[in-house]
């Protein structure tokens, strides 16, 4: 059975000639391969939000998909983060550039939250839990990064400093967080 879905091809390999079609498109560059079964026409994946939860299910938007979601930094996601449990394995597809955050499963719930764009559901980290990632990873992403963040967190009027001290301490970055934090208040 083979169902298109704005670009987006779902094929059960029970269906012989219709998925060897499908195969072919795929080598002849015609269509992507998401991962088994999920191939999609290349146009539906440029200029919009695709479906990551075809491709990773389950995964959480995170880091600097997050932040550029929330306005929070100026930085250009390279590629969509997506945070996943660490006993997780995910085959990859080329496209689109997806990069895994393994975390322990107990920390993936804090802070998932949904939202909708372009008519798509994804999972995504709230903007408290995203300011939190940014202390967390601060080391890979740059001190000038992580105060950008927090900074434009700080000038937003829906901000929730209690949540931001709640996942802080959830999340082992509390002292660090309130160091800052004291500066900048």
């Amino acid at each position: 059975m083979i169902q298109n879905d704005n670009g987006i091809i779902r094929a059960d390999r029970d269906n012989n000639p219709e998925y060897r079609k499908i195969l072919a498109a795929v080598r002849e560059g015609e269509l992507v391969r998401l991962r088994n079964g999920l191939y999609a026409d290349p146009d539906a994946l440029t200029g919009s939000i695709v479906d990551l939860n075809l491709i990773v299910p389950g995964g959480i938007l995170c880091l600097y998909s997050a932040w550029s979601h929330y306005n929070l930094t100026t930085q250009i996601p390279d590629a969509f983060y997506m945070a996943i449990a660490r006993s997780r394995k995910i085959n990859l597809p080329a496209f689109p550039d997806i990069k895994l955050v393994f975390q322990r499963s107990e920390l993936l719930e804090i802070g998932k939250t949904e939202v909708e764009e372009e008519g798509i559901r994804l999972l995504i980290t709230d903007m408290e839990r995203s300011v939190c990632d940014a202390v967390k990873y601060r080391n890979k992403i740059g001190i000038d990064v992580m105060t950008e963040i927090i900074d434009n967190y700080l000038r937003r009027s829906d901000r929730n400093l209690s949540r931001l001290t709640e996942y802080a301490k959830k999340l082992r970055v509390f002292s660090t967080l309130h160091q800052i934090l004291q500066v900048k208040l």
